[in-house]
């Protein structure tokens, strides 16, 4: 039984963490493209804005911190992904990607 209950809150930490992660690509969807494409030529400073946002608002419980971690990993992926995806402005410079 205690197995199970170990799981179970595995399962939650990494679901919250998701939903954190869904969340903040839903208010990143919502930014104005050429916002989106120059946050995303900065992805050391998403990675870390995001990240720290996120542990701030979830710090006082493992849970709460374990779920901020999970949502900052995603974000990093996403980051990268999104930057090889759709492009990124470097300055005044446009660097397409694959879709783009």
């Amino acid at each position: 039984m205690r197995n199970l209950a170990l799981t179970f809150g595995a399962i939650v930490m990494i679901l919250s963490g998701i939903f954190i992660f869904f969340g903040l690509a839903l208010l990143f969807v919502k930014l104005p493209s050429h916002w989106q494409l120059r946050l995303l030529g900065h992805p050391l400073l998403v990675d870390l804005a995001v990240a720290i946002f996120t542990l701030a608002v979830h710090w006082g419980t493992f849970t709460g911190i374990m779920a901020a971690t999970v949502a900052g990993l995603l974000t990093s992926a996403a980051t990268g992904l999104a930057r090889r995806a759709c492009g990124f402005t470097r300055g005044a410079e446009y660097v397409p990607g694959w879709f783009t």
